[in-house]
């Protein structure tokens, strides 16, 4: 059963993750998180190229170690879908975080909406790959038909309290998101 918590809490985890690349009204550097660029020949993600922090509520400030990657940096954030438009001076990448439109907060909720699906379709799975598990245990005469039971009730449950967690999380990132 632990084995069981642990799969589900981790696609829970991955669920608030993609969350956190989302953009809302306030700076936040984990929205840069999904960014990589072409640098030294591969994909580096962005937040190993130099210091991401966030200035105030409404910029994040990129320091870059090496000048040379402006171009390649500025072009990944301008691709990325966040619709933020970098500003370089030198070393430094201002990202000056528009306030959403109407239409984009509901977009951005639309996508918040898919990644839960997913999490929960994921946590589904984890629950009939146990499922399946425990009525091999029993067709091998490992469990009694009582223990099955007993056993399915308890992935059900644990599989419900995870769902739960995913419908709490998105419901606060929706608050978030259409606070203007």
């Amino acid at each position: 059963m632990s084995d069981l918590e642990n799969k589900m809490n981790s696609a829970v985890l991955h669920f608030e993750k993609e969350l956190n690349s989302l953009r809302t009204s306030r700076a936040n550097p984990s929205m840069l998180d999904n960014i990589f660029v072409d640098a030294y020949g591969s994909k580096t993600p962005l937040n190993q190229l130099g210091n991401i922090s966030v200035q105030d509520a409404s910029t994040i400030t990129i320091q870059i170690w090496d000048s040379s990657l402006i171009k390649q940096i500025e072009n990944a954030i301008t691709e990325s879908n966040l619709g933020i438009n970098p500003q370089s001076d030198g070393q430094l990448i201002r990202l000056p975080i528009p306030k959403l439109s109407e239409e984009r907060r509901i977009e951005i909720i639309k996508i918040a909406s898919e990644f839960a699906e997913n999490s929960k379709v994921t946590i589904r799975n984890i629950r009939r790959d146990f499922i399946e598990i425990s009525k091999n245990d029993k067709k091998d005469s490992n469990l009694s038909e009582d223990e099955l039971k007993r056993k399915l009730n308890e992935i059900q449950k644990i599989t419900d309290d995870n769902i739960g967690k995913i419908d709490k999380i998105l419901e606060l990132k929706k608050n978030d998101i259409l606070k203007v």
